[in-house]
């Protein structure tokens, strides 16, 4: 096991994965607990038109699916803010769009490469040092983000008395679903388009289960998403599976041991 941890790749592997863990459980419970699962599936869906895009005109996808996604996630925040619109909704009608701009995209391009395929299935073996760089930047701009926390927390179980106290409700709302874009497009080359939501929430919904806080949920979560990347990235080696897949399943482990705990 110690010899498999000195691989360069693995390590770089489970550094990415720890970030994405501090991520997702840092934005996890605000998606949860404002009623957003289907967000990060909308906005991964949305990353991948993006993601087509640059493969198409010939530029790193992933600073092309960055804007878009964040575009995406802005769109959706407009239409749920300025009409009757539900949020689910509006994901939907966004996902659609994007799944079928990025599908006219690769038939463009006239081949379906193997880098689209990374970005639907992920490849946390294959973490580049780039993609390192990008997902520590990202932890950075969250960790700016924390003096935000109380009020976003506010907001996100009264709203209405949040903004009777002139709490900046609807920039925050702008400002998370940027965020939270960001970090869709940063899971998605780590564990594929198909599991990104997963990572946002399950953790999330693990750490509901028995947290008494929202504070103590956020904690939670991160530490769901911490073990689950380091006993996931064990258990894909050893037997040979893809990495991505195990860690989402032993987070769902987790989700389903929290609940018939709590049941119990």
């Amino acid at each position: 096991m110690l010899d498999t941890w000195s691989l360069p790749f693995m390590q770089r592997a489970l550094l990415a994965g720890l970030i994405l863990a501090l991520l997702a459980g840092y934005y996890g419970p605000f998606v949860v607990q404002r009623g957003l699962s289907f967000l990060g599936s909308g906005l991964a869906h949305a990353a991948f038109g993006g993601v087509a895009l640059g493969l198409l005109i010939g530029i790193e996808p992933l600073w092309v699916a960055v804007p878009f996604t964040a575009a995406v996630a802005l769109g959706i925040t407009w239409i749920r803010e300025r009409t009757s619109i539900s949020g689910d909704t509006a994901v939907g009608i966004f996902f659609a769009f994007s799944m079928a701009l990025g599908i006219v995209f690769l038939s463009l391009k006239r081949e379906y490469t193997a880098e689209a395929f990374t970005y639907l299935f992920g490849s946390i073996l294959a973490v580049s040092p780039t993609d390192l760089r990008v997902s520590a930047a990202l932890l950075v701009i969250t960790l700016f983000t924390l003096p935000l926390w109380g009020r976003w927390a506010y907001a996100t179980f009264d709203r209405e008395l949040a903004q009777a106290d002139r709490v900046p409700v609807l920039f925050d709302d702008y400002l998370l679903a940027f965020l939270v874009a960001l970090v869709v497009v940063v899971a998605m080359k780590l564990v594929g388009l198909l599991l990104v939501a997963a990572f946002l929430v399950i953790p999330a919904a693990a750490a509901r289960q028995w947290s008494r806080t929202f504070a103590g949920m956020v904690l939670g979560a991160i530490a769901v998403g911490a073990v689950s990347v380091v006993v996931g990235l064990q258990i894909s080696l050893q037997f040979d599976i893809p990495s991505g897949a195990t860690i989402v399943l032993l987070q769902a482990l987790f989700f389903v041991v929290s609940a018939a705990l709590r049941r119990g």
